[in-house]
């Protein structure tokens, strides 16, 4: 038991090794320009058009432009960028990113719990494609960003007009997939029962990590966290004897919420703790 301990140990620090990118400083700013997309007099626009909205509504807005997503998917980089900076107000969870990696051609809009309701899956995607994308396909970052900020402000106000599509975009996949994968796991211990010897476990062992990993591969495409995933699944069918319920309750409770630094201000700005669970679309050209 001490090695099964030990290998458990191991899987997760190599798992957490893959499993946070390295994220920009947000610099008391809400343009993040990595990229450097804008010039002084665009970002001097943008910023004064975050701020008095900020100012007003109490929501807070962040543009950020990335040399590189490292590899990582962009809604998958999204709501961990999200939680890191802590956009929005602790209580509220009120705040949005607009994520844009020129390099890989991708486009995010990532949504805090608080304003889901209001900008949700479809009216992100919405924006992405009919008021972003068109400017972005012509290289014209700076229109397609404002016409996109605009857009996200006329939603929060209830002002947005323009018919929805229907569409699953890859933060509702996400957020579809993970609760698909804990019940697998609490199935399988229904279904398949274990042996009285760990040479009788290790068919279930397989099977169980065989559909954890192809899973988790789905929603998060990185194959370390894939294999992270399948090695502890494998471990706990060949070794535990958790029952549903304790592994329900074993994976059930805390709380996912970033930072908490006291609020914005119209003045200067910072990330209020606000909390990001992977809403929002994102888009290519």
């Amino acid at each position: 038991m001490p090695l099964l301990k030990s290998l458990l140990v191991l899987v997760l620090l190599i798992g957490g090794l893959y499993g946070e990118p390295k994220f920009p400083s947000l610099n008391n700013s809400r343009i993040v320009d990595e990229a450097s997309l804008f010039d002084s007099s665009q970002k001097s626009i943008l910023e004064q058009k975050l701020a008095a909205y900020e100012h007003n509504s109490s929501n807070q807005i962040v543009i950020v432009t990335l040399k590189s997503l490292d590899g990582y998917d962009i809604s998958d980089y999204g709501y961990q960028l999200g939680r890191h900076w802590g956009i929005g107000q602790t209580k509220k969870n009120n705040g949005v990113l607009l994520i844009i990696a020129p390099n890989e051609r991708k486009v995010r809009i990532e949504v805090g719990y608080g304003l889901e309701g209001a900008l949700n899956d479809a009216t992100a995607n919405t924006i992405i494609q009919k008021d972003i994308l068109p400017f972005f396909k012509t290289g014209n970052y700076y229109e397609g960003t404002s016409k996109g900020i605009d857009s996200i402000i006329k939603v929060t106000k209830g002002e947005y007009t323009s018919e929805p599509k229907e569409t699953i975009d890859d933060g509702s996949i996400f957020k579809f997939l993970m609760p698909v994968l804990f019940l697998f796991i609490m199935i399988s211990n229904i279904f398949f029962k274990k042996g009285t010897t760990r040479k009788s476990n290790i068919i279930p062992s397989l099977v169980s990590s065989g559909v954890a990993g192809i899973i988790s591969w789905i929603m998060f495409a990185i194959i370390p966290i894939s294999i992270a995933i399948a090695v502890i699944i494998f471990l706990i069918v060949l070794f535990g004897h958790l029952s549903p319920l304790s592994s329900y309750n074993s994976r059930s409770g805390g709380d996912f919420g970033g930072f908490s630094s006291g609020g914005g201000s119209f003045g200067g700005f910072s990330g209020g703790g606000g909390s990001f669970g992977g809403g929002g679309a994102s888009g290519s050209w």
